[in-house]
């Protein structure tokens, strides 16, 4: 009768535990740009057949009537790039980013934001939760972007990439705030003759 009473209540534990709910709605999404933009779309309409160049992962924020930078981002200290995990760049080919070349795999990206440049970090520790585990010894690349004022604020922090003639650039959007990264593709047959 003893382990008639056990099992049930080990039956009973697990079906509570098999009809979990799901998450509440999160206040800061996550959201998805690609490299070429709307490649998802283009694919499925047989426009593209290789694989992207890139695409970031992040958590998207609200303004939310907040004082953005010098307010909840400190100038200067460590900032994930949106919120909640740490954002993410995964590249289907290596580039050429601040310089040096990131070969293509799966990247953590993080900002030490200042009033008129921000430094982007290019870490390889992967699945962060904010910057809470960052270590500057898994730095690949860093590089410093001038800081522009936009013309209007902008309510959700956004990262997109917009192509240009050599490559792209990884625009960051966020209050009055805006900034550039430039990218271009690495030429790996040229760079393997080298």
């Amino acid at each position: 009768m003893k382990q008639l009473i056990t099992i049930f209540f080990l039956l009973t534990a697990l079906a509570g535990f098999a009809q979990q709910k799901p998450t509440e709605l999160d206040k800061s999404p996550m959201d998805m740009s690609y490299w070429p933009a709307n490649y998802p779309i283009l694919k499925m309409s047989g426009k593209v057949k290789d694989q992207p160049i890139a695409r970031i992962i992040y958590g998207r924020p609200l303004k939310n009537g907040r004082t953005i930078f010098g307010g909840i981002v400190n100038y200067n200290e460590m900032w994930r790039l949106g919120a909640n995990e740490a954002t993410e760049l995964e590249t289907f080919v290596s580039l050429k980013i601040g310089g040096k070349t990131l070969i293509k795999g799966r990247y953590t990206v993080y900002c030490l934001p200042a009033e008129n440049k921000w430094t982007i970090i290019i870490n390889k520790d992967n699945f962060c939760w904010g910057s809470f585990t960052y270590d500057t010894r898994k730095d690949l690349i860093r590089t410093d972007i001038d800081v522009e004022k936009n013309t209007e604020s902008v309510e959700a922090f956004t990262i997109y990439f917009d192509d240009t003639k050599n490559g792209a650039n990884l625009i960051f959007l966020w209050d009055d705030t805006k900034t550039v990264l430039p990218i271009t593709v690495v030429d790996e047959k040229n760079s393997k003759k080298k």
